[in-house]
């Protein structure tokens, strides 16, 4: 993949350092030429040869580096050209010490072609003429000249190594720049990509959460007809089957009363779910005294007495915590009425620390779990399952033949968030007087 990169001014001032740095050493050998006519008024015999000695440097440089670059990635023959280089200097260095200007372009070279310690051994040969020039030329050897060219070999050698090595390091952070605008870029390309692959699948995705609301929509109504409407209805059934059977006035009379108010009862809970209220006995009571409520309406309408405990502190819960035990609990004992032929069941509500649990236990004729396990159970049971799951709870339900069932529901004791205004009149007057002033 190719990733165009926005230019800088630092890449235009590279590519304009770069151009004068393959100038410069030919410019370093033209110009020492007019100091040298100047100064030295050579004749025409020496000017001529000096004037060799500057076309044979820049025949080397231009076979060694320019025509020839890959050889500066080879060991041996950066070796030679530096050879032959130094060797220039110093014939260069005797015609005249103005081309010390050329022999700086050593110092260049040695740090930029040369590893390691190859190129400090480079930089101290070139710093022996570039000194020799400095020092006015070839003089006799004294004990003083050479301790002069000695001095100056080192100082010329460490200015010129902390200032190649400054400018390295330059280099390599420019380099690292360079890195990470391209790799900035190349994030940029893939969030574009990503970007118009995620404005393809919006509609997608959008499609979907229609669907799966849709869905999650069919499964709540259904849940709630069924923990209602069908319930209610078979409740109506029974009470009215009983009413037909009884052959004494005021018991057809109380049964035709249990019909009547399951009507009204399951139709006042089918409004509620449609507009996806809580049930009316939530609204009203606390959880405990709903079960309460619940299993008493159930004993009368059944006849099975239903033994209702709370153990733990009771305390409110997210509504959708209290609803779901509620319906499990209504499912449950309708379970209990219609299978069970029992004669008596018990309900226990518990709070615990962080989880709320509620069991419902009858001793009527019980199932084999086997089956059950293998059928997954009815709708009712699919419901509870469905409701408890939803709120990362867990039921569990055990049976016998002729022992009973168990049915039992653990949620996590969500509690009840305190409205915004309870909220601020629970913190304290300093915290409150902090939000105020800022």
């Amino acid at each position: 993949m190719t990733v165009r990169t926005p230019d800088s001014g630092f890449e235009s001032l590279e590519r304009r350092y770069e151009s004068v740095g393959r100038i410069a050493p030919y410019l370093l050998l033209a110009v020492p030429l007019v100091p040298y006519l100047l100064s030295e008024r050579p004749d025409s015999g020496a000017f001529l040869i000096t004037l060799g000695l500057v076309a044979l440097a820049a025949a080397w440089l231009t076979w060694m580096i320019v025509l020839n670059p890959s050889w500066t990635r080879g060991r041996w023959l950066v070796v030679v050209y530096f050879v032959g280089l130094i060797g220039l200097a110093w014939l260069l260095t005797a015609r005249s010490p103005w081309f010390a200007f050329f022999t700086w372009i050593g110092f260049l070279h040695a740090f930029e072609y040369l590893p390691g310690v190859w190129r400090w051994l480079a930089a101290a040969s070139v710093a022996l003429p570039f000194a020799v020039a400095q020092a006015g030329g070839f003089h006799r050897p004294t004990i003083e000249s050479v301790v002069l060219l000695v001095v100056l070999a080192c100082v010329d050698m460490g200015l010129i190594g902390v200032f190649v090595m400054l400018g390295q390091k330059t280099e390599q952070q420019n380099q690292a720049r360079k890195k990470m605008i391209v790799e900035l870029a190349q994030a940029n390309q893939r969030l574009e990509e990503i970007m118009a692959e995620n404005t393809g699948l919006q509609a997608q995705l959008l499609t979907q959460a229609r669907e799966a609301g849709a869905g999650d929509e069919r499964q709540r109504m259904a849940r709630e007809i069924h923990d209602t409407l069908a319930q209610g209805l078979t409740g109506i059934i029974t009470q009215l089957e009983a009413a037909q059977q009884t052959a004494h006035d005021a018991e057809r009379e109380r049964r035709i009363d249990n019909a009547k108010r399951l009507a009204r009862d399951s139709l006042t809970e089918a409004r509620r779910s449609v507009q996806a209220l809580r049930p009316q006995a939530l609204e009203d009571h606390r959880l405990p005294d709903a079960l309460a409520q619940e299993a008493a309406r159930w004993t009368a309408t059944s006849g099975v007495p239903a033994e209702v405990r709370t153990t733990g502190d009771p305390r409110a819960l997210h509504p959708e915590v209290e609803v779901t035990l509620l319906r499990v609990g209504q499912e449950a004992l309708a379970n209990v009425a219609k299978h069970a032929a029992a004669s008596h069941a018990w309900i226990t509500l518990s709070y615990m620390e962080d989880l709320v649990t509620l069991d419902v236990r009858d001793d009527g004729a019980g199932f084999a779990e086997s089956g059950y396990s293998k059928s997954g159970g009815g709708f009712g049971l699919i419901a509870m399952r469905q409701r408890v799951n939803r709120l990362a709870g867990q039921l569990e339900i055990e049976s016998e033949p002729g022992a009973g069932t168990a049915v039992s529901a653990s949620l996590p004791a969500i509690p009840l968030a305190p409205p915004p205004q309870a909220a601020r009149s629970a913190e304290p007057p300093q915290a409150a007087a902090a939000k105020e002033s800022s």
